[in-house]
């Protein structure tokens, strides 16, 4: 009997112990990316200043207005800085994506390495404070491997355990590149080896050299409105630019928080995916709702005839609505009304002139007595 029991208790017993560990791994989330891809795909920008690495970020959530601007960059070289920022004024991108119109080079290996942007957009978009302790760790790998100080092109600065990155001119940026095999003091993770690409062109590298910077882009002050929080583990939107606008609800809040000097958190704009659908399934669940609403219509432009012609559903929905024309009785006894009144308008002005007339004479011959007897 006891033995009975005893194998009846003991299944049991370790039934409860395995169910806090099944509870445990049902409870906390799978990570989307784990850091050996995080690692692996931060390494070629994670020592980017910081104002245009944040919007790098925030623009490669947008993998399809990415690509229609590194386009439009590849059909109008020369074009750097605000120029073309404000030569885009007219097109329906996010404010990240803009902005970088300002970076050809950057657009440019967004664009050709699309899947690469798409993982980064994700992981920002799920794993935003991994993200950026991954970006910290490989800038601590780079300072100690001594890759990474202040130069003419860069200031880079310790604050509060934070390593910040920063243009050593505000109106003047430059886009580093640099080889992740060899700035992080060697690479880590053999199965994962990091993301590269070669050298642009105008680019050098001098003996021992690992960082080094091409030529600068020049821009207005202020310039970015995107920064890191980082304590907070997020990015923020600190500013209006001039091509920062409240086109959107989100941006809209945002523009009336800035007024009053606050930052807000950058928030996520659907609408901008153009209906590239997301990666991950957390992504599809989070922004499925908005994914719902109606859609925006696109800005007129009236630069082509086409453009400026209703589509035919249109035409034909204002055929249906449209009056249908009068009876031939009906247009006759319009026009005879019309007539009517116009005559009768005249021939009541006719009256008045004439009353008017009178008046006038009967002061005149007042007047004429009156001189007479005096």
């Amino acid at each position: 009997m006891r033995a009975r029991f005893l194998r009846w208790l003991l299944p049991f017993l370790a039934l409860l112990l395995a169910m806090p560990a099944a509870l445990a791994q049902t409870a906390a989330p799978a990570r989307a990316y784990t850091q050996a891809e995080l690692d692996q795909m931060l390494a070629p920008i994670a020592l980017y200043p910081d104002p245009l690495l944040s919007q790098i970020l925030m623009a490669a959530t947008y993998p399809l207005e990415v690509v229609k601007a590194a386009r439009w960059s590849e059909r109008h070289p020369g074009l750097q800085g605000d120029a073309a920022v404000r030569a885009v004024d007219n097109e329906d991108w996010d404010p990240s994506v803009k902005s970088l119109v300002a970076f050809p080079r950057v657009l440019r290996m967004m664009s050709d390495r699309l899947d690469w942007t798409q993982d980064l957009g994700e992981a920002f978009l799920e794993q935003e404070p991994y993200v950026m302790d991954t970006i910290q760790r490989l800038r601590e790998r780079a300072r100690a491997a001594g890759s990474l100080h202040s130069d003419g092109a860069m200031l880079v600065s310790q604050q509060g355990g934070i390593i910040v990155i920063e243009p050593a001119n505000p109106r003047i940026v430059y886009v580093p590149y640099y080889d992740p095999l060899l700035v992080y003091g060697g690479w880590w993770w053999p199965a994962y080896p990091p993301v590269r690409w070669a050298p642009w062109p105008g680019y050098a590298v001098g003996p021992g050299i690992t960082v080094y910077v091409g030529g600068g882009v020049r821009i207005s002050l202020n310039f970015f409105f995107g920064a890191f929080a980082w304590h907070e583990h997020r990015v923020n939107i600190v500013r209006k630019t001039y091509y920062y606008r409240p086109l959107t609800e989100i941006q809209r809040r945002h523009v009336e928080t800035l007024r009053r000097g606050a930052q807000v958190r950058w928030q996520h704009d659907s609408f901008h995916r153009s209906g590239i659908e997301y990666r991950r399934p957390a992504l599809r669940e989070r922004y499925e709702q908005r994914d719902r609403q109606p859609v925006r219509p696109a800005p007129v432009q009236r630069s082509t005839r086409e453009r400026s012609q209703p589509a035919p559903v249109q035409r034909d929905t204002r055929e249906r609505t449209r009056q249908a024309p009068l009876p031939r009785e009906t247009r006759e006894q319009t026009q005879r009304e019309n007539r009517d009144r116009v005559q009768e308008m005249n021939t009541e002005q006719g009256r008045d002139d004439a009353r008017e007339s009178r008046s006038r004479d009967d002061s005149r011959r007042t007047e004429g007595r009156g001189r007479r007897d005096r």
